[in-house]
Formats: C-alpha cells, sequence, structure tokens
C-alpha cells in the first residue's frame, strides 16, 4: 500500500487558514484564467481509460512562458479582494499550473515524487517548498491543499479537484475552474474520481480505495465507515449498493507514476 504525500508543515493549518480568511463579498471582479485554459486545451489528453494525461514533452518554449505569465498574474492578484466563490477557483487553478510547471520544470521524471528541490536527503516530491507568493505570502503546494482549500472551505468534492501530476490522482480538468460554474464542476470532478477505479476496487470481498481520501479519514468522522459513506455520496447507484456492504476499508492504493502521455 502506498500512502498519499504528506511533510511535516511550516505553519500551523489555524494560524494559515486565518491569514486567506479575508474577502469581500459583494465584489463581482473576477481573475484571468485564460492563458491556463489555453494550455489546457493544447495539452491535456484524454486516454480511452478515461485516465487524463499530459504530453509534457510537447510543450512549447512560447508556452510555457505563457505558464509562467500566468502563474505571475496569479501570484500579483490582490486576492483579498475577491469574494469567496472567486477565491476557490483561484486556488485550485493555482495549484493545479503550479504542478504542471514544477513538473515542466524537471522533466523528464517517472513519478512527481522523485523531484527533490528542497536539499534535504530524506524529502521526496516539491510539495513542501515555498514555490510562489500570493499577497506577499510564501507558499507551498501543500500550504494550498491542506492549509487553505481544505482548511477554510471544508468541502469534501475539493480533495477531487487538485490534481498533483500521477496517475492515481484526480484528473487534470481539460478547463478552468470558473466561479460561475464552479459548483457543478466541483461535483463532477468528485462523481468522475469516485466513480473511476482508480479510487475503489472491490476484489475477493474487500474493499480497497485510493490512498488519497483514506488519508483524510479523520476529518470524515474518523471511521472506515464515514469514509465509505462520504463515497457513496457520490457513486453511481450500482456502485453505492455494493459499497453499503461493507463497513470497513482493506486498503489503501495509489499509483505515483507521472500523468505523462507516454506513460
Amino acid at each position: 500500500m502506498v500512502a498519499i504525500a504528506s511533510g511535516v508543515q511550516a505553519a500551523s493549518p489555524a494560524k494559515l487558514s486565518e491569514r486567506w480568511l479575508a474577502h469581500d463579498p459583494n465584489s463581482t471582479r473576477r481573475i484571468d484564467h485564460g492563458d491556463w485554459e489555453a494550455f489546457l486545451t493544447r495539452y491535456v489528453r484524454i486516454g480511452p481509460d478515461n485516465v487524463h494525461r499530459i504530453t509534457y514533452g510537447q510543450v512549447t518554449p512560447a508556452d510555457r512562458s505563457a505558464l509562467n505569465s500566468y502563474l505571475a498574474q496569479l501570484s500579483s492578484t490582490p486576492l483579498s479582494q475577491y469574494n469567496r466563490t472567486e477565491q476557490l477557483a483561484f486556488w485550485i487553478n493555482l495549484y493545479n499550473a503550479l504542478t504542471v510547471r514544477t513538473i515542466l520544470e524537471h522533466y523528464p521524471v517517472a513519478s512527481i515524487r522523485d523531484i527533490d528541490i528542497s536539499g534535504k536527503r530524506l524529502t521526496t516530491g516539491p510539495w513542501d517548498l515555498p514555490l510562489i507568493e500570493v499577497e506577499g505570502q510564501a507558499l507551498s503546494l501543500n500550504d494550498i491543499q491542506s492549509r487553505i482549500l481544505w482548511s477554510i472551505w471544508r468541502d469534501p468534492r475539493i480533495l477531487c479537484a487538485p490534481s498533483c501530476g500521477a496517475l492515481s490522482c484526480p484528473n487534470l480538468q481539460p478547463a478552468p475552474f470558473a466561479s460561475e460554474r464552479l459548483d457543478h464542476q466541483l461535483s463532477q470532478a468528485a462523481m468522475a474520481y469516485i466513480n473511476d477505479p482508480r479510487c475503489i476496487k472491490m476484489e475477493e470481498g474487500q474493499l480497497v480505495v485510493s490512498s488519497l481520501l483514506r488519508g483524510y479519514r479523520e476529518d470524515f468522522g474518523g471511521s472506515d465507515r464515514a469514509v465509505i459513506n462520504h463515497l457513496m455520496g457520490f457513486a453511481a447507484p450500482r456502485l453505492a449498493m455494493k459499497l453499503q456492504q461493507f463497513d470497513r476499508i482493506d486498503g489503501d492504493v495509489f499509483d505515483w507514476r507521472l500523468n505523462d502521455a507516454t506513460t
């Protein structure tokens, strides 16, 4: 069994979450994700297995430059001046674009876990090193996913929106998350992932789930049954009926191979 990557955190979740609670509920401003949309349109490929892979090896220097410009734009965004829905789309798109850029900077690589940019011998993956600044605050991928997205919104669908660059991660969507359709996008992402064999497998009377969701067991209520109930909420009817037969999770798996179109 392979556990989801998690590193030592640099700040308490409560302290960092409070920093990002500031917002303007009356704001109607929108953040432009056009460059990210163009990148996704060109380089995301949906395979017959419904796994979304990226053609990392085909990304042109011009499109790398455009991706860098997009991230620079997000970095300079006065985020506290936007409403909460716009902020949520911002953070998901930032996480995904930052993950892709980090992989491109070290490509070719077999797995994102092989990327060591911390200089520490026992560190695997790029998740804990600050990679970008937003409103003057240096942030890592773990900061964005765990201390901001999960800690502030507490919406279980959000677990299926960030894509960590591995085959077992939720798919990188072929369009950016956008505030005007965000609720639908989050529900679609959750249903797509939970109904995929990468998330749930039943073999010889045993239930095996993605390490991603089992890793949040305590947040779902602290029991396997609570995790199963969460899965049933997004499972198709036939799968939901099968899940009713289980009271425990027998194991978890995660394929850390890169979501590369050549894989």
